[in-house]
Formats: C-alpha cells, structure tokens, sequence
C-alpha cells in the first residue's frame, strides 16, 4: 500500500509542478527522496531504484506540454546509449554545448537537488536599486531570431558570427587550446524553449523591475527558502500565483521617523544616542544622509522595530548558525603567530593501492618503403607525378565548392611563395626574411587554401610559420599576448590573405595600426596575381627532414599568457607518419575536415598527414557550420569521404538540425575522428550521434576519440576496429574518488560519477606512463590518476624561448620508486591527467589546465562546468557560456563561476539558478563555491573563435572590471582554514600580573609633560582664578590689543574685536540676559551660533552674568529634518533655560522646516543678540569658588552617544595654562584656527586661549573652506603665521580640493615656510596617510615635513596630547621638542591586545604615529581595561589621564553616578592605587624612544590605537574599524569610502561607490577577498552606497552606528545589499 501511496504522491507532484516554475524542485520532493534512501521493503534491487528514481526525477524532467505526467514512467528504462538518445530526440533542438550533456549527469544533479531539498538553504537574496535591476535585464537583450520554427538551427548568426570558429577556448581552465575546452558559446541558445515557458515567470517578471529585495523575490525565498516546513505541491503553486500579496506591509518606503517627538525623553533614549547627524550634523562638511531619527525605530534593546534588513540577516545569521559540514579540525596558536588552520590528512581518505604502473609501448612505427623523406619532398612528388589530383575542395556559406585546389597548384603557387619570401622582401644586400626566421601566418578561417599555400612556402624557402589568429581589434582579449609570442619570436612579417587584409582594422591614411601588444610588422599577401614569378633556374632546396624548427605552433596557458611550441621537421614528419599508420591512410583517400586548420587536429591531419599520402580534403568553414549544422554529414555522403575530423559540439549540432533526413547514408566513412574525445563529458554526443545515425549507415566502431596536446601532438587516438569486434568498454568513475587522485569504479547508480571513454592506445613509436601531479616525476600506481607523459620523436621539443619552462615540460625523466629513471630518454608532459586502464587503453580525466585544488583535493573545472549547467541549463544561462577558475584567497584556492545570463531572466530565476547550482556543485563535488556571479550576456570576453577567454576573464573579476549583474558569495561555507578563536584568559590577580610585568625588567608604562609647578614664566594670568577676570585686567591694561580677526570665504577680516570690544559686548549680554531671561547665578544657557565673534561675545556675556554656556553647532539651513533635532536634544538634555543666537537663526528655529521637524512650542526662550541695548551690568558676577562649573562642553562620540562634560573654572584655567605653555602662545603671536568652535579643543582654541595668553587668533570657519577650498592656506601665508590648527577634514579637504592647484597657489604668492607647527585636533588615531600626503603636497609651498602633527584629545580630558615642533633656527627660541615618531606595529598580534613592533614594510604591518607631546601637568598610565592593573611598557591597554584639566564629571540628566566614578575618578587595582585618574575609552601604548627633550629627559611617546567602545570583538579578537576600512578602501579605485560595523556578530561593511552603478556589484567579491587575507574575518554583509552616505561628524569622524541604525531601518538606498554565505 504504502509504495502505491508513494506513486500516487509522485505523480500528484508532478502534475501541481507542471504549471509552476518546472525549474523549482518542490519541497515536497524532498520527503520522496528520503523515503527512497530508507525504503521499509529492505533493500532496493536495480529494478526498483530505477522505478524510483524516474518517479522523483520525472518531474523536473522538461515536459512537452500536453504530457501526461505519469508518462514519467517513460524515463525509468536504465540509462543506456539508447534512452539517452530517445531523450535527447524528445527535446529535438536542445541547444546545449554536446560536449558537456550527459543525461546520466543531469539527472543526477537533479537527484541531488531533490535530496538538497532536505537541507534547505536559506538564502537572502541581495537588496538591488531598481535601476540595476532594468538595466541588466534590458540592456542586453537582444531579440531573439525570427525564424522561429528552427531557432535552434539558424541561431548563432547573430552573435557567433564574428568569432568564426568558435572553437572553443576556454572553459575550464583550459583557455588554450581550444580543443577540449569548455566553450559554450556553440550550443546554440534559448532553443525552441518557448514549448516549455512556465506560467510563473510571467508572474515574477513583473516583480522584478522593481527593486530586487522587495516583492516576489525576497517574499518567495523568504518562504521557500527560510522556513523549515514542507510546503505542499498544492501550496507551492498557490504561493506562484500569489506572491505579490505576500509580506507587503514593510516594502513600501521606509517608515518616516524623522517627526521628533518629545515624549521619547522620559525613557532617556536621547541621551545615549544622538540623531543622525552628530554632534553638529555634518552640515559644514557633507550633506548628511536623511535618514532621520533612527533611534525611534529601535526598541529597548536596540533592535530596529520593523526592517527588512535585519529579518534578512537574521535569516542569515538562522542559516550560518547551521553546523558547516567539513568539522574543523585542531588548530594551534602560537604564542604571536596566528597559524591559519593546516588541513591534517585524514586517514579514511581514499588512497591509492595499487602496484607500481609499467609505461606503455606503442607499436612498431613501421617504415613503409613509399613513406617521403620530408613533407616538402612528399609534396614536389605529388605535384609532378599527379598535378591535377585533387587536394583541398573550400565550401562557401552556401555549402557550393568555392574552389579546389589541385596538387600541382599547390606545389607551384608554394614555390612561387618560397621564392618571393626569399628574394622579394627587403632589398639584395639585406633581404627581411632568411631561412630560419620566424614569419606570422594570419589567415581566416574559411580560406584554408591560401593558408596551405602559405605554410608550405614557408616549408620550402626554410622559413619558419606561426600561424595566429586574425586579430579583429586592436583590443581583443589575448591579442596582447599573441603579440608578446611574435616579439619574442622576432616576427617581422606577417603574411595573410587578401580578403583578410582588406578587412584589417586602417589608420585615416591607409595603413594597419600597430595592434597593442605588437611588434612592428610588415603585412604581405602571398597571392599569385602580387608575386613575381621565379626564375627558370630558381627551384627550392629539398632536404630530408632533420631537427631544423618546422613551425610554431601557440599555445594559451592558464595565466593567459600565450606561449609557442616549437616541432622539428622530424617531429612533423615523424607525427605524420604515426597519424597514417593509426588511422590507415591510403592515397587519394577523401577526407572532411571541420576543425580549425590552423592548429591541433585540424593542422596535422588536414594540411600536413593529408599532403604526405596524397589524400583530398573538404573543409567545412566554420560560417557554413552556423548556418547548415549538417553540411558536414552533407558532404560526406557527398564526396563519400572514408574519414571526418570533427567535434562533440559538431556531431551534437548535427543531431539538434537532423530532421529525419531521407539520403543521409554515413556507410561511407570508416573513421570518424572525435578531437575533443578526451574532454570526458564528449561522450554523450558519441552515443546519441550513434544513436541517431546509426540507421543511416554508421557502424559503431567508426568514432574515434582521440587526445592530443599542443606540446605532446597527438597523444593517443583509437583505431578503427574491424567489423565484428567488441566495442570498448566505459569506466564510471567515483568523482571524490577522482578528487583523492584515486581511480575506484564506481556503479551507475551514485549520483557523482564521471562516465569516461577511452581515447584508444598509445601511439606507434611512442612509450607512455602517468607521473604524480605535484612534485618529483614519480611513477603513478595503477589506482592513481596522474599527468600523462609520453616519449617519442613526435612532440614538440620547446617553448620557443624559454629554456626554464620548456626543460620542465619537454625533458621530463620519469622514475620508479627506488628513485631510478625509467628511460634514458626525455618524456613530454601532455597536460592530460588521466590513467592507462585495462588492455593498454588510454583514459583521460581532464586537463592540468583546468585542475583546482581546494582545501587538499582536486577538481576539475570541466567537471564543475557540467555540473552547472545541469541544473536548468535549457532555460537560464545564455548559451551555455560559464567560466570556472579559482583564485587564491587566505592560502587555498577558492572556485569562482561566472555565467551569462540570458537577457530575459528575471531576478527570481537568476537567484533561484545560483541556490540550486550551488547545492548542486556542493552534492556532486563536495566542494563549496566561493563565488558565483552572472554576467549579462556577450559580456565574458571572447577567444578569437568565440570561446570565453579564461585568463582574461579572471583578470577582470580580480581586478574588479567584470560587472556582474548578480553575484552570491559563500565565504561562510567555504573558508574552513581561519586560525582558532581566541579564548580570553582567565583573569590573573595583581600579584601575578606585578611580578610578570616588573620582573621580567619592563618598566611600568607611564609618562608625563613638564611639570607645572617647576616651570618659572612670567604668565601675568596665573594670578586670576576665572578666565572672566583675565579678559577684565586685559581689557584695562591693553585695551585696543587685537585678540580676535575673523575672516570670510574671500580671505577679507569680515570683523575683528579688541580686548576691551570684547569685554563690552559681554557686559551687553550680560545685561540682556538679567534683563529679558531673568536669569540666576548657575542657569545653562545654550549659545547656538554659526562659527565667528558673536559665539565668544555671547560665552563671556554668560560668564558675567554668572550663566553656565553651552555651545550648539546651529542648524543647516538645507537641512533642517536631520540637523535641528540634534540642537533640541542638547538643549534639553543640559537643562538650558534659554537659547541665545543670531536674528536669522531665530527666524530659521520658527520656520516650517523647523516646525514639521521639531516640537516648536517646547523651545525655552529664545534670545537673539544682534541689537543689544547700550545698558551695563550692574554688577559682573564673580564666582565664589573656583570648582564651580564654568561651562558644559557637549559632543556626539563617534559610536552615536551624546555627552557633556562639566568643566570647572580651575579646570578651564588649568587647560588654558598648559595650552600656553606648550605651544608657547604669547601677546604678540598670531595664531590661524581652522576648526568647529563647538566642543573639546576646538571650542578652547576657539575661544578662550586668546583671553588667556593675549595671542590674536585669526578665526576661520572650515564652512569657508567649502567655497574657497585655499582659504586657510592663504591667510596662514598672508598672516605670516606659525602657529595653526585645524581638524582632519579641513585636512582632508585642502588635499582633495587643491592637489592640482599648488603652482597657481605658488604663483599667487602663498608661503607656507614659516609654519613651524600645524596640529590636527583630533580624538582618534592619527591618520598617518592623511597627514603625509598633506606634507608631500604642500612641500612644493614650503612646508616643512615635521611641522605637521596631530593632537590628541578625549572626553574626559580634552587634550592630553598637542605637539608643537620646533624647526631649524625658531629651536633656541624655547623648548625644543622631538620629532614625531612612527612605529609599525604587527597587526595579529594588536587584535590580541599586544604590541608587537615589526620593520617598515613587513607582511600584515600596521603604522602608528605618535599623538603628540604631553601638555604640561598631564601624567598618563597605560592600564588593563578589565583588571584596572598597570600595563608593563610597549602594552597595549588603556590610556588613563591625570591632570588639573581633566573635566570633572559626565553631565547626565538623572546622575548616573556609576557611569561618572569609573570614568573620571578610577584608581589602580595596585601599584600606585592613591593617585585619582580618568579613563579615556582608548587603547594606546607608550614607548620611550631614542630621543630627549630640552631637559635631556628621554621623550616618552604616546601612540593611540583606536577607541574601546569602537573596537568590534569578533572571534575573540579585538578589530578597529579603521583598519578594516583602510584594506578596502585600498582594495579598488572606485572605492572612496567605507565604514564597517557589526550586527549579530556579522561583520557589515558599507562601501561608498564613486562610478557607475554597475560597477557594484564588481566590489562584493574584492571587499570580501581583502577582509579575509589581510584580516581573516569574514564579511557577512557588504553594501554599495552613493557618495556621501556615511556620515561624518565635525571632526571628520565616521559616525558607524548612526550608519548602523540607517541601515537596519532600510534608510540608506543603498545600490546593492550582498548577504554572503
């Protein structure tokens, strides 16, 4: 009952599945397949596995419409030649490549699939812009042919056309010789597959023009994929029909959380995070992104409430969390070193048993008496003896004879060259050609005769020919190197055909360009009516065939290049010898050639075997072939011909064309030579080509494979046997057997197999063996696949020019076990790996070409290519055209697949195509893909016969030039060599910790500035406690003493305030603030002003009135939405009762904007101070005790939060001393201050140095700088400046903005030789690269090297670091500093929290600048961040700051006193546990270096390495995001920025794109590349962004998690969202 019940669900399936997408294996297949493994009736005999099988395969089976679906019993029969042909005659006109169709393979893809359907991977499908989605669905689409009736056969015009032969190169490795390569372009596409359009593409096509997450798509795998239920075959088709309705309510636009509501105070949300946009909005620099108040979104956790992101990396995260099916093995972790896991052998592997294989000896090559002594002689005596026989019939594309060529013809037209090459080129005395100079051969492909008179002209006049490729532009992939192998050849003249040349590219005056590569050649067309004819006397030398070179022959390597194999006279006489007696040549015996004639096969049985036994040769031109498959077959019953030298894709095209043709008769030929015929997967053509054709006459033992090399000719080829005898067997092989090196036999019934054919015995003459791939030459066992060798005169003998390659190659000494060569005599390695199996037949496995070996095991891309196209091949890929190859990614090679997509596939079906092809290549093959991308059609660049051009190919995927239209990354499932996560180690008490860090003679790390107490000055402010009294005794004692010159964007004093200016204006405020605000000793007030004088006027006013300021970057105009909630946050969060500002900012806060913004009524009164009444104080205020708080200084940190600190009066007096003393500001200095005056040091400079050191600050808002990018540069030149400081983007901005421009800066006079120091002010790391380049640049103005440097500040203390250098003779004027100092540090070991210092220029080096001197009265510790113990030096920990500036405290609206403690007042858990210190949140180091300062004290140099709450800990590794983001943003030029952040430990990685869309999708596979070899982590997410996406705080910082929110919001538009695997 129960196998009934299973019969009845099949066929139910296959009837719901048929109207679906027939490409989808339903999920309820699954549970089929399950029940065939474990069948409850025992065990399943042959018969019943077969039953079973047609029934879960049947139905993804294509099905003509109209087919019941129990038909599928039609598929049970076993797989023979014949079903296999039945099945290939019901598609009539499949149009895949011959050569890689095996129905036995495709079904067992399918099986796997099935069985996949277990595991099911849930895939997120990547997020795309709908403009990239029409694109590379429309672009490229070309439409289809309109002889629809038999598409298959006269498709192929319209593109296959310029590549003539397409031939092939390619596939899998093998972009070479052409021969067995994967060339797929040939299967001539999109057949007759409009019978089998399913309904649901035409319902998913409308869903995928909009953006590709959204809809169907993501709504179908979603479904499919991500849930662990079976859905019913009836649900999967509901689910087709309805997709769109699914999940609809979060892919319309992103919510809109910009309305900023007041409520969301109370649960103090705010004070954590600051909205987008940062402390002051990155306004000035970029236009921030408008992704509005993220935080809203979030729950309590910080999870985004409703986003589709974040379901799909949740999905995501659901699918890795999923065990990977390699177990990882023991890793070991050096003390510093992270050793890369090393894959142990595993002792279960399959290895080799056998014996010791014996080579292999051909038959005697018998001399027959008649046999020439040279093909030139054989051809002297044809063309006497018998002029008018016939040698070579050309077809034109109308199949009619275009002309024959008789060989007497041949013999006086291939003198008349000879003659003309010698005597004709150049002049008398200095002839262009010599014998033995090599000449080119260009000629086309369907003019073989001009070529045969060419080569054999060539022969006679001693001449050496290397026949190329017609080169059709001057930029076709390869043609480079083609050039390269003429230069090294020294080719000087290149002949070629008439018609040829005149359709040879022309400069404007006539004449062939040079093509790139080339050297210059001189053109010459040998053609009867341009030669002059030879004198009587002149006849050509006729020698015996001796060890002189006969010809070049090219061959493409792996990388791309192009080498050229040179073959002696003897080797070619010698080879057409053997060619004749394996395949009993007789004269006057015709032959059909459809090969190219050029080269290989074609070359050595069409032109020069063909010659030595006089025999006829019809050449089908390869035009012909495109548009008659059959004119092959056409012409052997034609001519009768004994013999055709064919392709699999050739016989598979005669197949798709035969239409039951009536007076095909193939009785004739006796040999059929298929030169493809060691590529394994050309057996399946053999087979249904007999199949079909052997009703037409053709006999069995007829088809001959044969193998064959550019460097070993022909290898092996199989006799035709006589009538009667048995026919060959077939070894089906265990593909991971194969993937060990080792041969096991392996029953049909597995679902990986490779069926092989032999390709016959050795060759007469030669003697054959297989040697191990790797290594010593060593003898293989006879259970072991190795790299065929052969010994015999007939190979070729070098690499023209190569002595190291070709000793490699030609002069290979095989060797037994004990280590002893097996032969006196050298063997040629052919490039074929295979085995010799029972009675001597040679098997071939694949090519050394296409060999990858990933993880310790050996796949071969031919394989991989089949597999692929397995899967759906009639339907998606486009032509059949895939490109595998590997690259080396974190030391093992990693397979990458690239395909065309036909032009009509929706996204659905392309993503679809990837899930299955990879589930497929991993059930076959056992080996993850690491990368598998869609190209849109034509895109792979071409062979010159139209094959995909591997290396080239390759090429532009590494260097980020291929432009995919999809790609799916599966670094997840493939990378399995990381090095081990790092355990934390168990915490260490302090005594340990001490007696480690002290005994083994490390000095405990801290250092100090000068110490403030010892320093005499004469600092007349030191007597005032408050900053408001020094600008009170200033404005008495120098009242008309400039302090403050602000300039505008043209360079002009836009205003300027002398002391006692300034201490009028404050009074004024002051007296307003009583007056209109009412205010008390102690109220905040925030000061919101765009950069300039009135922000410093307003700050005093606030002091004498006895007001705490707070200053607030102003809200940008044109950006209000983003820029003016995070103004309203800071007021509310300081508790301020009242905002002073401009009149204009007044107006802008009661704007519209403002209202749709923000909550207008809540603002506390608003005050503008542009008309200030004539009134004085009363009386000024004086604080009456110096701890009070002076003002709140309050920052957006780059991790989002928002914090004030509370600065006291000693404080801020302290800072101003400290400041004074280091950078040495006195009342005559001019200083140029290019920062935001809003916070930290920035705020000081800004405003209250000047107050206190008397120093004119020339104040130049960075804004400027936007509309006059030199404007800082000028006035520092202008002012005669020493002094300046600015932050990292002002920096940045001078670099980008002016790299071109320093001669016209020069030309206008600016200076820059006077600056002795310009600080960044900064609170990071020190962007080393950043700063050099600004040096190199402006070096050229004057600037010296050393004068710039960086400071280095934080929130508890906002400078701990500020380096003032001293230059050349301005040193005796005060205390003289070091240099700065740059470390490089090893990057492995700082991800464990260790220093590691390594040279300049060592692998994984990290450089870190040194942060600056510290300021005077500042002592700094390095300590652990978890046991608070002191850090011997050179440690890494966390810097802790002393000093009389430390701010006093976090100002927080409920007191988090915890928070408070720890950060400003820690003390050490031993050692010094007295001293009070603050922690500053960032990791550094301290190093004493080799240099002293001016009290011949060593200079101890503090090097920060990036901020603890920053820091991504990802397996157990500390990671700074700015390493990360340095590697990619190296990693591709259209890369100009990136930001990095983690969620759900997945490592997200935002890429901002500068270029064209399509250029995205070029970066997933490089961004991933970088982070894994230079960081061993792997990407989980990468995202393609516009410019200006990742915001930027002020200081120029990245704000990440603001980028974080925006992207989990689904707020970023991003380009396109990759979700690796």
């Amino acid at each position: 009952m129960k196998s009934a019940a299973g019969r009845q669900g099949g066929g139910g399936f296959a009837a719901a599945a048929a109207p679906a997408d027939r490409g989808q294996l339903g999920s309820s297949s699954s549970c089929r397949s399950i029940e065939m493994q474990h069948d409850e009736e025992g065990d399943i005999t042959q018969k019943g596995y077969e039953k079973k099988r047609s029934k879960l395969i049947g139905a993804y089976f294509p099905q003509t419409p109209g087919m019941d679906p129990s038909m599928g019993q039609e598929r049970r029969t076993p797989v023979t030649p014949s079903s296999s042909s039945r099945y290939n005659r019901r598609r009539s006109s499949g149009s895949r490549d011959e050569r890689y169709r095996s129905d036995v393979h495709t079904e067992a893809v399918q099986a796997a699939l099935a069985k996949h359907k277990e595991r099911k991977m849930a895939v997120p499908m990547p997020s795309k812009r709908r403009s990239l989605v029409v694109q590379t669905s429309m672009d490229a689409y070309t439409p289809p042919d309109s002889s629809s009736g038999s598409e298959g056969e006269g498709q192929g015009d319209e593109d296959v056309g310029d590549g003539e032969e397409e031939d092939g190169g390619g596939g899998g490795g093998t972009s070479s010789s052409r021969e067995g390569s994967i060339n797929m372009e040939q299967w001539i596409s999109r057949a007759v597959h409009s019978s089998t359009t399913t309904t649901s593409s035409t319902a998913s096509s409308s869903s995928s023009t909009r953006s590709g997450g959204s809809g169907a798509a993501a709504g179908r795998l979603a479904d499919v994929l991500a849930q662990h239920v079976h859905i019913s075959a009836q649900h999967h088709l509901r689910h087709h029909r309805h997709h769109h309705r699914h999940k609809t309510e979060n892919h319309s636009a992103p919510p809109d959380v910009t309305g900023y509501t007041n409520n969301t105070a109370a649960d103090g949300i705010q004070v954590e995070r600051a909205p987008p946009g940062g402390g002051g909005g990155s306004a000035a620099h970029r236009q921030t992104p408008k992704y509005g108040n993220a935080e809203l979104m979030e729950t309590g956790d910080g999870v985004p409430v409703s986003s589709r992101v974040s379901a799909k990396i949740q999905q995501l995260v659901n699918t890795l969390k999923r065990p990977k099916r390699p177990p990882l093995r023991e890793f070991f972790v050096d003390d510093f070193e992270e050793l890369l896991e090393v894959q142990q052998p595993d002792p279960n592997l399959p290895k080799a048993e056998g014996a010791q294989m014996a080579a292999m000896r051909g038959e005697q090559l018998g001399v027959v008496t008649n046999w020439p002594p040279s093909l030139e002689a054989a051809l002297q005596r044809w063309g006497t003896i018998s002029p008018k026989a016939p040698c070579l019939t050309t077809m034109d594309t109308n199949g009619k004879p275009l002309y024959v060529l008789t060989y007497g013809k041949l013999w006086s037209r291939s003198v008349k060259v000879a003659y003309n090459l010698l005597h004709k080129l150049g002049t008398k005395q200095e002839p262009l050609v010599r014998p033995g100079d090599r000449v080119a051969l260009v000629f086309p492909n369907n003019d073989p005769g001009a070529f045969m008179t060419a080569f054999y002209g060539c022969l006679l006049a001693e001449v050496v020919p290397v026949p190329i490729e017609v080169p059709l532009t001057r930029k076709d992939a390869g043609s480079q190197q083609i050039g390269f192998l003429l230069g090294s050849c020294g080719v000087t003249v290149a002949l070629t055909s008439d018609a040829c040349h005149k359709g040879l590219p022309k400069t404007p005056t006539g004449e062939i360009p040079q093509f790139k590569g080339w050297p210059k050649v001189l053109w010459f067309v040998p053609e009867s009516k341009h030669l002059s004819k030879p004198p009587r006397d002149w006849f050509p030398q006729i020698k015996d065939a001796n060890q002189d070179t006969a010809y070049i022959e090219y061959k493409t390597c792996k990388d791309g290049g192009v080498l050229g194999v040179t073959v002696t006279r003897t080797a070619m006489l010698t080879h057409c010898q053997a060619l004749t007696q394996s395949c009993s040549y007789t004269e006057a015996e015709t032959i059909v050639n459809v090969l190219d004639f050029k080269k290989d096969v074609g070359l050595w049985h069409a032109v020069l075997t063909s010659v030595m036994n006089m025999m006829h040769v019809i050449s089908i031109p390869y035009a012909l072939m495109k548009v008659n498959p059959l004119s092959w077959i056409q012409k052997v019953c034609q001519f009768k011909a004994k013999v055709a030298c064919v392709k699999s894709r050739d016989m598979h095209w005669a197949l798709v064309a035969h239409r039951d043709q009536r007076d095909v008769n193939l009785s004739s030929l006796r040999m059929l030579v298929v030169a493809d015929g060691s590529n394994p997967w050309s057996i399946s053509s053999c087979d249904a080509f007999l199949n079909v054709f052997q009703t037409k006459g053709l006999r069995p033992e007829v088809i001959c494979p044969c193998a064959s090399s550019p460097e070993a000719l022909t290898v092996a080829i199989r006799r035709p046997l006589e009538e009667g005898a048995t026919p060959p067997s077939r070894g089906v092989l265990s593909m991971p057997g194969l993937s060990h090196g080792v041969i096991r036999v392996d029953s049909e019934e597995k679902l990986s197999v490779l069926t092989l054919q032999d390709v016959g015995s050795v060759m007469p003459g030669a003697l054959m063996c297989a040697v191990k791939v790797e290594g010593v030459p060593q003898l293989c066992k006879t259970d072991e696949i190795g790299e065929m060798c052969v010994c015999t005169v007939a190979t070729g003998t070098s690499y023209y020019g190569l002595a190291g390659m070709t000793k490699n190659t030609f002069e290979v000494f095989p060797v037994s076990n004990n280590g002893t060569p097996i032969s006196e005599f050298p063997f040629t390695r052919t490039g074929l790996l295979g085995f010799i199996g029972p009675a001597g037949l040679i098997f071939v496995i694949g090519k050394m070409d296409g060999l990858m070996v990933v993880g310790g095991r050996r796949h071969n891309a031919d394989d991989i290519v089949a597999t692929a196209l397995a899967v759906e091949p009639m339907k998606f890929v486009y032509r059949g055209r895939i490109a595998v190859f590997s690259i080396t990614v974190l030391h093992d090679e990693r397979i990458v697949v690239v395909a065309e997509q036909r032009p009509d596939s929706t996204e659905e079906d392309s993503f679809q195509w990837m899930s299955r092809v990879l589930q497929a290549i991993d059930s076959i093959h056992q080996v993850g893909v690491y990368c598998l991308a869609l190209v849109p059609s034509n895109t792979l660049p071409k062979t010159p016969l139209g094959g995909i051009h591997l290396s080239e190919a390759k090429q532009l995927f590494l260097e980020g030039a291929l432009h995919p239209c999809n790609v799916l990354m599966c670094p997840h499932t493939c990378v399995t060599n990381l090095p081990k996560p790092r355990q934390k180690q168990p915490e260490i008490g302090p005594a340990s910790v001490m007696v480690g860090n002290l005994v083994s003679g490390k000095r405990i790390a801290q250092a100090s500035g000068r110490d403030l107490g010892q320093i005499e000055d004469n600092d007349q402010a030191r007597k005032f406690l408050f900053l408001s009294e020094v600008l009170q005794w200033r404005a008495q004692t120098t009242p008309d003493h400039v302090l403050y010159t602000l300039l505008n964007s043209r360079g002009a004093i836009a205003s300027s305030l002398t002391c006692v200016q300034l201490h009028k204006r404050a009074e004024k405020i002051a007296a307003v603030l009583s007056e209109r605000g009412h205010l008390q000793d102690g109220d905040h007030v925030a000061l919101v002003y765009p950069p300039g004088i009135d922000l410093i006027a307003a700050f005093y006013g606030c002091l004498y009135a006895g007001c705490v300021p707070i200053t607030v970057r102003p809200p940008h105009p044109q950006n209000i939405a983003t820029t003016l909630p995070t103004v309203k946050m800071i007021v509310e969060v300081s508790r301020s009762v009242c905002v002073m500002t401009t009149q204009l900012i007044c107006k802008l806060l009661r704007s519209k904007e403002a209202l749709a913004a923000v909550d207008v009524r809540t603002w506390p009164p608003v005050i503008d101070t542009d008309d200030l009444p004539k009134k004085k104080p009363p009386l000024l205020y004086k604080p009456s005790n110096p701890d009070t708080l002076a003002y709140l200084d309050f920052s957006v940190s780059t991790t989002g939060m928002l914090a004030g600190v509370k600065m006291s009066h000693t404080a801020t007096s302290a800072f101003c001393r400290s400041i004074k003393l280091q950078c040495e500001l006195y009342p005559s200095r001019e200083v140029a201050i290019c920062l935001d005056p809003y916070c930290g040091l920035g705020f000081v400079l800004w405003c209250l140095c000047s107050v206190y050191s008397g120093h004119q600050s020339i104040l130049i808002p960075p804004s400027e700088l936007e509309v006059n990018p030199a404007l800082w540069l000028s006035a520092v030149s202008q002012y005669k400046v020493r002094d300046t400081f600015c932050s990292y983007s002002v920096m940045e901005l001078c670099t980008k903005g002016l790299g071109l421009q320093t001669d016209s800066l020069k030309s206008r006079g600016v200076d820059l030789s006077r600056v002795r120091t310009c600080v960044v002010v900064a609170e990071e790391r020190p962007r080393i690269a950043l700063t050099q380049s600004f040096s190199k640049l402006f070096k050229d103005l004057g600037l010296h090297p050393r004068a710039v440097s960086t400071s280095f500040g934080c929130r508890v203390n906002l400078a701990i670091c500020l380096q003032p250098h001293r230059l050349g003779k301005l040193a005796d004027q005060g205390t003289s500093g070091p240099d700065p100092t740059t470390v490089f540090v090893d990057m492995r070991a700082l991800r464990h929290d260790r220093v590691r210092l390594v040279e300049r220029g060592s692998p994984h080096s990290l450089p870190l600048m040194e942060s600056g001197k510290i300021l005077p009265g500042v002592r700094i510790i390095i300590a652990n961040p978890e046991t608070k113990g002191p850090m011997g030096e050179s440690h890494l920990g966390e810097i802790w700051a002393h000093s009389g500036h430390n701010a006093s405290g976090y100002f927080t609206v409920y007191g988090d006193e915890v928070l408070q403690s720890d950060h400003f007042s820690s003390r050490l858990s031993f050692g010094d546990t007295q001293t009070v210190w603050a922690r500053t949140g960032y990791l550094g180091f301290l190093r004493r270096t080799e240099l002293t300062d001016a009290s011949g004290e060593r200079h101890d140099a503090l090097y920060v390495v990036g901020a603890l709450e920053e820091a991504m800990e990802l397996r157990g590794m500390r990671y700074h995001p700015i390493d990360i983001e340095t590697s990619v943003i190296r990693t591709h030029k259209s890369i100009t920025e990136c930001a990095v952040f983690t969620w759900t430990n997945l490592l997200v990685v935002v890429v901002e794109l500068d270029g064209s869309e399509h250029e995205a999708l070029d970066l997933v596979p490089l961004v991933t590349n970088v982070v894994l070899e230079e960081h061993y982590l792997i990407v989980g997410v990468v995202v393609v962004v516009d410019i200006g996406v990742i915001p930027i705080n002020s200081r120029g910082e990245k704000q990440r998690m603001h980028l974080r929110d925006g992207f989990l919001a689904d707020q970023l538009d991003p380009i396109y969202v990759a979700y690796n695997m």
